[in-house]
């Protein structure tokens, strides 16, 4: 006997309805120029090598990467049979890095395509990672939702360190760029996780240490209420953080990182970036959205609207592009050039006024060319 799927055959309330949908509605809307991939893309990366690619990560467990522009699918990296939540590329080895909800992080060489080490050593599933060279080693670092960090040499598969502090998983690591020389004996890697914390860890390839909290500076950090999903650090050296607790903040160096900008949103905040050159907060959010702020004010300037499920990464392209990905399976494009920028605006506007034009007339008693129809075919039944 065969089991139905289909959602229609199972009781919903009609809010669940109704979301349903409106989001199969808005799915067949073109908006970003959609690239539509079999899966959830649950992370994205640009090409070290070619700000015209990028790399996504699927839940169906493939890294695929895609020209921008045309949107072809010009390689695939296989192995995995669970879903990849994080990448990483270090352009020194040329070598691709995914974590994986199986609790391991695989690789592969870019041009071969071929899998390399994989590497396991965590006990529950992969959120985060990042890949740098420190004295002529490769150093990859994981966070896992098993609150630990590792810190790995990448050319061996070697355990260097584990890093314990946070008391539930990680979610986002960056290392500072204002403390990283590849040529120094350590970096400086931030950690953020789901305990709303964010801390900071000296990496070395022989020591690796919590940077203890001092007066002007604490440890943890502790800038949002709930979980910090994503850090950016922008030209100043400040950090940019989003959080779920709805909204995204600038930490700044000067001020020993306490916020002096916050950006109110209406659900989670699953990503941030900076568009240096014109001076743009870019955010993607669990409502769908992609927002733009102003640096400078804080106002928002315009949303994006074309994902009909949650966005889940933002990268900044060559020339002013943003790609964004999302549960929906799209990646989709927005410029943020002037005159691309006030297109868009002037076209949400005039999107908003057809509509509420629309509402207008049904509330007058204005009937569509169906519902004509329709009280005409019954009038003549009532003859």
């Amino acid at each position: 006997m065969s089991r139905s799927t289909d959602p229609r055959h199972f009781f919903q309330t009609t809010s669940a309805i109704e979301t349903s949908a409106r989001k199969a509605a808005k799915s067949k809307n073109t908006k970003g120029n959609p690239v539509k991939l079999p899966s959830k893309i649950l992370a994205v990366v640009a090409d070290p090598k070619d700000e015209g690619r990028v790399y996504v990560a699927e839940a169906a467990g493939n890294v695929k990467r895609i020209v921008v522009e045309t949107g072809e699918i010009s390689a695939t990296y296989s192995g995995p049979v669970a879903p990849l939540t994080c990448l990483t590329i270090s352009p020194q080895s040329g070598t691709l890095y995914a974590g994986c909800w199986d609790k391991s992080i695989w690789s592969w060489a870019l041009g071969s395509r071929r899998p390399g080490r994989r590497f396991q050593g965590h006990s529950d599933f992969l959120k985060a990672v990042v890949v740098f060279a420190l004295q002529g080693k490769e150093i990859l670092v994981s966070g896992s939702a098993d609150a630990s960090i590792i810190v790995w040499d990448a050319a061996t598969g070697e355990k260097l360190h584990t890093l314990n502090g946070h008391t539930r998983g990680i979610l986002a690591l960056k290392i500072d760029p204002e403390e990283y020389d590849p040529g120094k004996d350590s970096v400086v890697v931030f950690s953020a996780g789901s305990d709303r914390e964010i801390r900071r860890w000296k990496v070395g390839v022989d020591a690796a240490v919590e940077i203890e909290g001092t007066v002007d500076i604490p440890s943890p950090l502790l800038a949002h209420e709930t979980s910090v999903d994503a850090m950016f650090f922008d030209s100043d050296g400040d950090m940019w953080t989003a959080s779920a607790d709805k909204s995204a903040k600038c930490l700044s160096r000067a001020r020993n990182w306490d916020a002096d900008t916050t950006l109110v949103h209406p659900d989670f905040v699953r990503d941030v970036i900076v568009d240096e050159e014109s001076g743009w907060v870019v955010t993607g959010c669990r409502d769908e959205e992609v927002r733009v702020w102003d640096r400078g004010s804080g106002k928002l300037h315009h949303v994006f609207e074309g994902h009909f499920e949650e966005v889940t990464g933002l990268v900044l392209l060559k020339g002013q592009l943003v790609v964004s990905v999302g549960i929906d399976g799209t990646m989709r494009k927005w410029s943020l050039k002037g005159a691309d920028l006030a297109k868009a605006i002037k076209e949400a506007e005039d999107e908003k006024e057809g509509k509420v034009v629309e509402v207008e007339e049904k509330k007058e008693g204005v009937l569509t060319k169906e519902e004509e129809d329709e009280l005409a075919e019954l009038m003549g039944d009532s003859d």
